[in-house]
Protein backbone atom coordinates (compact mmCIF):
# COMPACT_ATOMS: atom_id res chain seq x y z
CA UNK A 1 0.00 0.00 0.00
CA UNK A 2 1.06 3.49 -1.12
CA UNK A 3 2.81 5.46 2.31
CA UNK A 4 0.02 8.51 3.37
CA UNK A 5 2.34 12.11 2.88
CA UNK A 6 1.68 15.70 3.86
CA UNK A 7 2.10 15.97 0.08
CA UNK A 8 -0.45 13.61 -0.80
CA UNK A 9 -2.85 15.60 1.10
CA UNK A 10 -1.71 18.58 -0.37
CA UNK A 11 -2.28 17.30 -3.91
CA UNK A 12 -5.81 16.48 -3.12
CA UNK A 13 -6.94 19.82 -1.60
CA UNK A 14 -5.09 21.48 -4.68
CA UNK A 15 -8.55 21.37 -6.33
CA UNK A 16 -10.97 22.58 -3.70
CA UNK A 17 -12.97 25.89 -4.25
CA UNK A 18 -12.13 29.10 -2.50
CA UNK A 19 -8.81 26.78 -1.11
CA UNK A 20 -5.05 27.63 -1.15
CA UNK A 21 -2.41 25.27 -0.90
CA UNK A 22 -0.55 27.97 1.39
CA UNK A 23 -3.66 27.98 3.54
CA UNK A 24 -3.30 23.91 5.01
CA UNK A 25 -0.78 23.53 8.27
CA UNK A 26 -0.23 21.46 10.89
CA UNK A 27 -0.70 18.18 8.67
CA UNK A 28 -0.36 14.86 11.01
CA UNK A 29 -1.26 11.48 9.64
CA UNK A 30 -1.12 8.67 12.09
CA UNK A 31 -1.97 6.04 9.51
CA UNK A 32 -5.38 6.20 7.66
CA UNK A 33 -6.05 9.23 10.25
CA UNK A 34 -5.54 12.78 9.03
CA UNK A 35 -5.47 16.07 10.51
CA UNK A 36 -4.61 19.48 9.81
CA UNK A 37 -5.44 23.42 10.08
CA UNK A 38 -7.09 25.59 7.56
CA UNK A 39 -6.01 29.51 8.12
CA UNK A 40 -8.88 31.37 7.13
CA UNK A 41 -10.48 34.78 6.05
CA UNK A 42 -13.13 35.98 8.87
CA UNK A 43 -14.59 38.01 6.11
CA UNK A 44 -15.90 35.21 4.81
CA UNK A 45 -18.25 34.34 8.00
CA UNK A 46 -20.46 31.13 6.87
CA UNK A 47 -18.41 30.54 3.94
CA UNK A 48 -16.01 28.79 6.42
CA UNK A 49 -18.24 25.60 7.32
CA UNK A 50 -18.49 24.31 3.80
CA UNK A 51 -15.36 24.90 2.91
CA UNK A 52 -13.91 22.72 5.58
CA UNK A 53 -16.18 20.10 4.50
CA UNK A 54 -15.01 20.30 1.12
CA UNK A 55 -11.51 20.32 2.02
CA UNK A 56 -12.07 17.17 4.15
CA UNK A 57 -14.66 15.63 1.65
CA UNK A 58 -11.36 16.11 -0.74
CA UNK A 59 -8.56 13.92 1.52
CA UNK A 60 -10.77 11.38 2.39
CA UNK A 61 -10.87 10.30 -1.56
CA UNK A 62 -7.02 9.65 -1.09
CA UNK A 63 -5.96 6.10 -1.08
CA UNK A 64 -5.71 4.40 2.08
CA UNK A 65 -7.66 7.76 3.89
CA UNK A 66 -9.91 6.53 6.89
CA UNK A 67 -11.00 9.62 8.65
CA UNK A 68 -9.95 12.92 8.08
CA UNK A 69 -10.91 15.81 10.50
CA UNK A 70 -9.68 19.88 9.26
CA UNK A 71 -9.62 22.14 11.89
CA UNK A 72 -10.24 25.96 11.13
CA UNK A 73 -8.34 28.87 12.07
CA UNK A 74 -8.89 32.50 10.80
CA UNK A 75 -6.45 35.35 10.49
CA UNK A 76 -7.19 38.81 10.55
CA UNK A 77 -5.65 40.49 7.10
CA UNK A 78 -2.74 42.53 8.04
CA UNK A 79 -2.91 46.17 8.35
CA UNK A 80 -1.34 47.88 5.13
CA UNK A 81 2.46 48.04 5.38
CA UNK A 82 4.08 50.46 7.65
CA UNK A 83 7.14 50.45 9.35
CA UNK A 84 6.65 49.86 12.58
CA UNK A 85 3.42 47.83 11.53
CA UNK A 86 2.27 45.54 14.06
CA UNK A 87 1.52 41.91 12.75
CA UNK A 88 -2.60 41.44 14.88
CA UNK A 89 -3.16 38.25 16.70
CA UNK A 90 -4.58 35.22 15.13
CA UNK A 91 -8.82 34.32 15.22
CA UNK A 92 -10.30 31.52 15.33
CA UNK A 93 -13.27 30.42 13.64
CA UNK A 94 -15.77 27.82 15.27
CA UNK A 95 -18.32 25.21 14.04
CA UNK A 96 -21.51 26.60 14.51
CA UNK A 97 -23.49 22.94 15.16
CA UNK A 98 -24.72 24.26 19.15
CA UNK A 99 -22.63 21.98 21.73
CA UNK A 100 -23.59 18.62 22.72
CA UNK A 101 -27.56 19.52 22.20
CA UNK A 102 -29.08 16.20 23.65
CA UNK A 103 -26.95 16.30 26.75
CA UNK A 104 -28.45 17.15 30.07
CA UNK A 105 -25.58 17.42 32.26
CA UNK A 106 -22.09 18.27 30.94
CA UNK A 107 -19.28 18.04 33.79
CA UNK A 108 -15.59 19.22 34.13
CA UNK A 109 -13.16 17.00 35.53
CA UNK A 110 -9.83 19.54 36.50
CA UNK A 111 -7.04 20.16 38.37
CA UNK A 112 -4.58 23.25 38.85
CA UNK A 113 -1.78 21.00 37.97
CA UNK A 114 -1.20 17.28 35.84
CA UNK A 115 0.26 14.33 37.99
CA UNK A 116 -2.39 14.01 40.41
CA UNK A 117 -4.36 11.23 38.46
CA UNK A 118 -7.10 13.28 37.12
CA UNK A 119 -7.77 11.15 33.85
CA UNK A 120 -7.87 8.41 35.47
CA UNK A 121 -10.97 9.57 38.04
CA UNK A 122 -12.39 11.19 35.03
CA UNK A 123 -12.30 7.84 33.35
CA UNK A 124 -13.59 5.93 36.13
CA UNK A 125 -16.32 8.27 37.47
CA UNK A 126 -17.80 8.48 33.81
CA UNK A 127 -17.64 4.60 34.14
CA UNK A 128 -19.80 5.09 37.76
CA UNK A 129 -22.13 7.31 36.10
CA UNK A 130 -22.57 4.31 33.63
CA UNK A 131 -22.92 2.15 36.40
CA UNK A 132 -25.85 4.23 37.95
CA UNK A 133 -27.51 3.40 34.50
CA UNK A 134 -26.55 7.03 33.22
CA UNK A 135 -25.86 6.97 29.55
CA UNK A 136 -22.63 8.52 29.48
CA UNK A 137 -20.43 10.39 27.24
CA UNK A 138 -16.58 10.75 27.95
CA UNK A 139 -14.67 13.58 26.20
CA UNK A 140 -10.78 13.72 26.26
CA UNK A 141 -10.06 17.72 26.13
CA UNK A 142 -6.38 17.03 27.00
CA UNK A 143 -5.11 17.94 23.16
CA UNK A 144 -1.58 17.97 24.66
CA UNK A 145 -1.60 14.84 26.64
CA UNK A 146 -4.34 12.69 25.53
CA UNK A 147 -4.77 9.38 27.45
CA UNK A 148 -8.08 8.17 27.59
CA UNK A 149 -7.57 6.31 24.06
CA UNK A 150 -4.87 4.15 26.29
CA UNK A 151 -6.82 4.00 29.38
CA UNK A 152 -10.34 2.77 28.02
CA UNK A 153 -8.35 0.61 25.79
CA UNK A 154 -9.94 1.83 22.09
CA UNK A 155 -7.94 3.11 19.25
CA UNK A 156 -10.61 2.65 16.52
CA UNK A 157 -10.79 4.93 13.91
CA UNK A 158 -13.89 7.46 14.22
CA UNK A 159 -16.31 7.46 11.15
CA UNK A 160 -18.98 10.21 10.61
CA UNK A 161 -22.88 10.15 9.79
CA UNK A 162 -24.77 11.16 6.73
CA UNK A 163 -24.77 14.84 8.73
CA UNK A 164 -20.66 15.39 8.53
CA UNK A 165 -20.75 14.18 12.64
CA UNK A 166 -18.40 12.59 13.95
CA UNK A 167 -19.37 9.39 15.23
CA UNK A 168 -17.46 8.64 18.92
CA UNK A 169 -16.51 5.25 19.38
CA UNK A 170 -17.76 3.49 22.04
CA UNK A 171 -15.81 1.22 24.90
CA UNK A 172 -17.14 -0.14 27.87
CA UNK A 173 -20.44 1.51 27.47
CA UNK A 174 -19.14 4.94 26.76
CA UNK A 175 -18.66 6.72 24.05
CA UNK A 176 -15.44 8.58 23.61
CA UNK A 177 -13.96 11.47 22.21
CA UNK A 178 -10.63 12.22 22.18
CA UNK A 179 -7.88 14.07 19.85
CA UNK A 180 -5.71 11.10 20.43
CA UNK A 181 -8.44 9.14 17.68
CA UNK A 182 -6.63 11.62 15.16
CA UNK A 183 -3.10 12.21 15.80
CA UNK A 184 0.00 9.66 16.10
CA UNK A 185 0.45 8.62 19.79
CA UNK A 186 3.59 9.15 20.04
CA UNK A 187 3.90 12.30 17.89
CA UNK A 188 3.02 15.49 20.07
CA UNK A 189 1.28 17.76 19.42
CA UNK A 190 2.29 21.25 18.85
CA UNK A 191 -0.39 23.94 17.98
CA UNK A 192 -1.12 27.62 18.85
CA UNK A 193 -3.70 28.24 21.17
CA UNK A 194 -6.49 29.33 18.83
CA UNK A 195 -5.64 25.97 16.91
CA UNK A 196 -6.43 24.22 20.35
CA UNK A 197 -9.92 26.27 20.75
CA UNK A 198 -11.25 25.40 17.73
CA UNK A 199 -10.34 21.90 17.94
CA UNK A 200 -11.77 21.51 21.26
CA UNK A 201 -15.07 23.28 20.25
CA UNK A 202 -15.01 20.75 16.95
CA UNK A 203 -15.07 17.73 19.55
CA UNK A 204 -17.87 19.00 21.08
CA UNK A 205 -20.08 20.39 18.43
CA UNK A 206 -19.07 18.58 15.22
CA UNK A 207 -19.30 14.50 17.25
CA UNK A 208 -22.93 12.85 17.32
CA UNK A 209 -22.70 12.74 20.83
CA UNK A 210 -26.71 11.84 21.04
CA UNK A 211 -28.85 11.56 23.89
CA UNK A 212 -26.57 11.81 27.10
CA UNK A 213 -27.34 11.75 30.45
CA UNK A 214 -23.72 13.22 31.52
CA UNK A 215 -20.91 14.30 29.81
CA UNK A 216 -17.83 13.66 31.87
CA UNK A 217 -15.10 15.92 30.37
CA UNK A 218 -11.49 15.39 31.10
CA UNK A 219 -10.12 18.98 31.64
CA UNK A 220 -6.36 19.52 30.29
CA UNK A 221 -4.38 20.39 33.74
CA UNK A 222 -3.80 24.15 34.92
CA UNK A 223 -5.56 27.48 34.28
CA UNK A 224 -4.65 28.30 30.88
CA UNK A 225 -6.24 29.39 27.60
CA UNK A 226 -7.83 26.23 26.87
CA UNK A 227 -9.29 25.71 30.43
CA UNK A 228 -10.88 29.08 30.50
CA UNK A 229 -12.39 28.70 26.82
CA UNK A 230 -13.70 25.47 27.95
CA UNK A 231 -15.52 26.98 31.29
CA UNK A 232 -16.42 30.10 28.96
CA UNK A 233 -18.09 28.20 25.97
CA UNK A 234 -19.42 25.22 27.41
CA UNK A 235 -23.15 25.00 29.09
CA UNK A 236 -21.06 23.11 32.08
CA UNK A 237 -23.38 21.54 34.91
CA UNK A 238 -20.45 22.28 37.16
CA UNK A 239 -16.88 21.08 38.02
CA UNK A 240 -14.80 18.48 40.23
CA UNK A 241 -11.74 19.42 41.10
CA UNK A 242 -8.94 16.69 41.87
CA UNK A 243 -5.98 16.97 44.01
CA UNK A 244 -3.71 14.78 45.92
CA UNK A 245 -3.22 15.67 50.18
CA UNK A 246 -0.03 17.98 49.55
CA UNK A 247 -0.01 21.67 50.05
CA UNK A 248 1.84 22.34 46.70
CA UNK A 249 -1.02 20.21 44.89
CA UNK A 250 -3.67 21.83 47.02
CA UNK A 251 -2.55 25.75 46.31
CA UNK A 252 -2.82 24.91 42.47
CA UNK A 253 -6.33 23.04 43.09
CA UNK A 254 -7.59 26.43 44.99
CA UNK A 255 -6.26 28.35 41.65
CA UNK A 256 -8.22 25.80 39.33
CA UNK A 257 -11.22 26.26 41.41
CA UNK A 258 -11.01 29.89 41.56
CA UNK A 259 -11.48 30.04 37.83
CA UNK A 260 -14.38 28.76 38.01
CA UNK A 261 -16.12 30.42 40.41
CA UNK A 262 -14.99 33.83 38.26
CA UNK A 263 -17.05 32.44 35.10
CA UNK A 264 -20.51 31.65 37.47
CA UNK A 265 -19.51 27.85 36.78
CA UNK A 266 -20.70 25.65 39.99
CA UNK A 267 -18.01 23.93 42.03
CA UNK A 268 -19.53 20.47 42.91
CA UNK A 269 -16.99 19.20 45.12
CA UNK A 270 -13.50 18.40 45.50
CA UNK A 271 -12.06 14.71 45.25
CA UNK A 272 -8.96 13.78 47.40
CA UNK A 273 -6.82 11.30 44.74
CA UNK A 274 -3.83 9.21 45.72
CA UNK A 275 -5.00 9.50 49.58
CA UNK A 276 -3.64 7.18 51.06
CA UNK A 277 -1.66 3.51 49.92
CA UNK A 278 -3.26 0.26 50.41
CA UNK A 279 0.02 -2.51 49.67
CA UNK A 280 -1.74 -5.16 48.01
CA UNK A 281 -0.11 -8.47 50.21
CA UNK A 282 -0.90 -6.92 53.68
CA UNK A 283 -3.62 -4.16 53.70
CA UNK A 284 -0.53 -2.16 55.50
CA UNK A 285 -1.77 2.20 55.34
CA UNK A 286 0.54 4.73 54.50
CA UNK A 287 -0.56 8.21 54.36
CA UNK A 288 2.78 8.82 51.68
CA UNK A 289 1.31 12.53 50.52
CA UNK A 290 -0.09 13.23 54.35
CA UNK A 291 -3.77 12.91 54.47
CA UNK A 292 -6.91 15.00 54.80
CA UNK A 293 -5.28 18.28 53.23
CA UNK A 294 -8.41 18.02 50.56
CA UNK A 295 -11.03 18.07 52.92
CA UNK A 296 -9.70 20.38 54.69
CA UNK A 297 -9.38 22.69 52.36
CA UNK A 298 -12.83 22.24 51.04
CA UNK A 299 -14.28 23.08 54.50
CA UNK A 300 -12.20 26.40 54.43
CA UNK A 301 -13.32 27.06 50.78
CA UNK A 302 -16.50 25.98 51.72
CA UNK A 303 -17.40 23.82 48.61
CA UNK A 304 -18.25 20.07 49.07
CA UNK A 305 -15.65 17.14 49.89
CA UNK A 306 -16.64 14.32 47.96
CA UNK A 307 -14.30 11.96 48.79
CA UNK A 308 -10.89 10.27 48.66
CA UNK A 309 -9.29 7.59 46.53
CA UNK A 310 -6.79 5.82 47.45
CA UNK A 311 -3.17 4.94 46.00
CA UNK A 312 -3.46 1.33 45.10
CA UNK A 313 -1.80 -0.85 42.51
CA UNK A 314 -4.91 -2.33 40.98
CA UNK A 315 -5.75 1.16 39.74
CA UNK A 316 -3.12 1.54 38.21
CA UNK A 317 -2.70 -2.21 36.36
CA UNK A 318 -6.16 -1.86 35.33
CA UNK A 319 -6.13 1.97 33.64
CA UNK A 320 -2.59 0.25 31.70
CA UNK A 321 -4.95 -2.46 30.91
CA UNK A 322 -7.08 -0.52 28.90
CA UNK A 323 -9.95 -1.11 31.11
CA UNK A 324 -10.38 0.63 34.28
CA UNK A 325 -10.64 -0.75 37.91
CA UNK A 326 -14.62 0.36 37.90
CA UNK A 327 -15.04 -1.48 34.51
CA UNK A 328 -12.39 -4.15 35.10
CA UNK A 329 -14.04 -5.05 38.96
CA UNK A 330 -17.17 -3.31 39.15
CA UNK A 331 -16.90 -5.00 43.37
CA UNK A 332 -13.66 -3.72 44.37
CA UNK A 333 -13.52 -1.67 47.31
CA UNK A 334 -11.91 1.32 45.35
CA UNK A 335 -15.05 0.70 42.39
CA UNK A 336 -16.97 1.30 45.33
CA UNK A 337 -15.29 4.85 46.20
CA UNK A 338 -15.90 5.97 42.36
CA UNK A 339 -19.60 5.22 42.62
CA UNK A 340 -19.98 6.46 45.99
CA UNK A 341 -18.70 9.49 44.94
CA UNK A 342 -20.34 9.75 41.30
CA UNK A 343 -23.78 9.37 43.19
CA UNK A 344 -23.00 12.50 45.31
CA UNK A 345 -21.95 14.45 42.21
CA UNK A 346 -25.55 13.46 40.70
CA UNK A 347 -27.50 14.65 43.35
CA UNK A 348 -25.71 17.82 43.84
CA UNK A 349 -26.60 18.51 39.80
CA UNK A 350 -29.31 20.64 38.44
CA UNK A 351 -32.61 18.81 38.34
CA UNK A 352 -32.52 20.79 34.53
CA UNK A 353 -30.19 20.47 31.80
CA UNK A 354 -28.02 22.99 31.83
CA UNK A 355 -29.50 25.82 29.56
CA UNK A 356 -26.92 26.96 26.55
CA UNK A 357 -25.75 30.63 27.27
CA UNK A 358 -23.60 33.49 25.89
CA UNK A 359 -19.92 33.12 26.58
CA UNK A 360 -18.98 33.43 30.66
CA UNK A 361 -17.18 36.55 31.25
CA UNK A 362 -14.64 36.05 33.77
CA UNK A 363 -15.30 38.91 36.49
CA UNK A 364 -12.55 40.34 38.49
Amino acid sequence: MAVLTAEKVLAALYDVDDLNQNMVSDIAIDGGKVVFAIAVDPAKGKQLEPLRLAAEAAVKKIPGVTSVMAVLTAERKAPPPAPAARQQQPMHKISENPVAPHVKHIIAIASGKGGVGKSTVAANLALAFAAMGKKTGLLDADIYGASQPRMMGIRLRPDTNKDELIIPPVAHGLKIMSMGFFVDETAPVIWRGPMVHTALQQLLRDVDWGDLDMLVIDMPPGTGDAQLSLAQHVPLSGAVIISTPQDVALSEAKKGLLMFQKVDVPILGLIENMSYHLCSNCGHREDIFAHGGVKIAAEKLGVTFLGEIPLHIDIRAAADAGTPIVAAQNAHAVSESFKNIAARIWTALPAEKTVPQAPRTARG
